[in-house]
């Protein structure tokens, strides 16, 4: 097998275990609200503390893969999201700001993720591979949540809540085993990388004693657009991730482990689709389409078709239309990952790591007060409608930016 299947391999299961560790919350916050006797706006509370900590990290764990290496970065984040992740039942027993506490410190491990993965895309993965493979570690997050949504609930029925949090928490300390076995920064100094696939891949990267060029890539319409686009579209996901099994739970009156299996559907329909539309992207770039032209395409697509599914479901009562217009919406939201979400080696590959680091801050917002605002929308109105509608025009807004400035063309060199 080529060495850079491992990485990427690898960099997938990393994304996957981030979001087993970080969705297991959603399931298991049913049984916790009902023992503490939580509101739905202390419950998103509690829901969006995660991403404090994820939002602050962002663009310092960027810098540190770009200074340190990828390997080290991720590896140790791995280790310290998953000794929190085993702290959490302690932590919500002790008290409420105790438990916020743990979230964030949690966000704070899970923000390595995505930059230290783009540090090792940007020297590991050829261009023609780009968008599969960045499709493939971004599957990771609908796999990551279907599998954390099904245990999580199988785990509460049989074990109780706490063990959600004990049973995810030790597959971090495993996974970090075979990763500083395997992994390297650099493909040169790879052991076991063939002459053959060494020259298949991109050239050296500049040396991590030169500049940051912040000003510069912060001043391009075409960054902008991908900030603004990973805003919209992680807005969406967020609030779908923080507050599906509440909503089939409280529109369809299914029970907690219902809700569970319910919520897996739409997340293994968007673990298909980031695949399919992967390898569809680089299938049009091989037929000779214009890289801007296919990250038009596919981002547009995903935001306008998610957005429709949404306000679809503000008028479905019963629970199998409900389930289809959340498969609906994750799918279409999964043509997304091959328009902004590689767009960063395309516009910026010396400076991926970075530049994944400062659009992940802002995308990172939606998690902190979007995931908040929709518990108080649901105390405040009683339902999901006010929800579905304020992605809808999030939605639109994200598409009409991404038209008019993004580009598939290097604009930092």
């Amino acid at each position: 097998m080529p060495q850079r299947y491992k990485i990427v391999g690898l960099c997938f299961l990393a994304s996957v275990i981030c979001y087993l560790d970080r969705v297991n919350i959603s399931v298991a916050v049913i049984p916790m609200q009902a023992q503490f006797g939580w509101s739905d706006s202390m419950k998103g509370l509690v829901l969006s503390s995660f991403f404090v900590g994820y939002l602050i990290m962002q663009i310092p764990s960027g810098w540190l893969a770009n200074r340190v290496g990828g390997v080290l970065v991720l590896g140790i984040a791995v280790v310290w999201w998953s000794v929190f992740t085993l702290l959490t039942p302690a932590a919500a027993l002790v008290s409420i700001p105790v438990l916020i506490l743990t979230r964030i410190a949690l966000g704070l491990g899970e923000a390595a993720t995505y930059p230290a993965s783009y540090y090792l895309f940007s020297r590991w993965v050829p261009e023609r591979e780009r968008s599969r493979s960045v499709a493939l570690l971004l599957s990771g997050i609908p796999l990551g949540t279907l599998t954390a949504l099904l245990g999580s609930g199988w785990l509460v029925d049989r074990f109780g809540w706490p063990s959600v949090f004990y049973g995810f928490g030790l597959l971090g300390i495993i996974w970090a085993v075979a990763w500083f076995r395997v992994a390297r920064d650099e493909p040169s100094l790879h052991p076991g990388i063939s002459a053959t696939e060494l020259a298949l891949l991109p050239a050296a990267p500049r040396s991590a004693t030169v500049a940051i060029p912040w000003g510069l890539l912060l001043s391009k319409p075409a960054v902008w657009a991908l900030i603004v686009n990973h805003f919209c579209s992680n807005w969406v996901l967020y609030i779908l991730l923080a507050w599906l099994p509440s909503y089939f739970h409280d529109t369809q009156q299914v029970s907690v482990t219902g809700a569970g299996l319910y919520s897996a559907a739409p997340w293994l329909t968007m673990f298909i689709m980031v695949n399919v539309a992967g390898w569809a992207a680089d299938r049009l770039r091989a037929r000779g389409i214009a890289l801007t032209r296919v990250r038009k395409v596919m981002q547009s697509t995903g935001l306008l078709g998610s957005a429709a599914a949404l306000l679809l479901a503000q008028s479905v009562q019963t629970l199998p239309g409900a389930v289809l217009c959340m498969c609906a919406a994750l799918g279409f939201l999964a043509c997304t990952w091959s328009g902004w979400a590689p767009n960063h080696l395309d516009i910026a590959p010396r400076y991926a790591d970075i530049l994944i680091g400062i659009s992940n801050t802002f995308g990172t917002l939606p998690g902190v007060v979007g995931v908040a605002v929709a518990g108080w929308l649901v105390d405040v109105t009683g339902g999901y409608a006010a929800i579905f509608a304020l992605v809808a025009v999030i939605n639109l807004l994200g598409t009409a930016v991404w038209i008019a400035f993004a580009s598939g063309d290097r604009v930092v060199e």
